[in-house]
């Protein structure tokens, strides 16, 4: 899982958890989401890159582009 690409389709952020869309296993599996650093805001549609995985279905991201 770590180093996969996936998109935002839930907002991340400080108090939420949001989630994530990531191809894994021959199809595109969904996660709940924290961002990597704590601190940041990740809004839908916002491409990322699986930072840390905890099973069964949580994933630390981070933005995969810089804007």
């Amino acid at each position: 899982m770590v180093g996969l690409m996936g998109r935002v389709t839930g907002t991340i952020g400080p108090g939420l958890v949001g989630e994530v869309i990531v191809r894994v296993r021959g199809g595109a599996e969904h996660f709940l989401a924290y961002a990597a650093d704590g601190t940041g805001r990740i809004a839908p549609g916002t491409v990322v890159m699986v930072v840390e995985y905890l099973p069964p279905r949580t994933v630390y991201v981070t933005a995969a582009y810089d804007s």
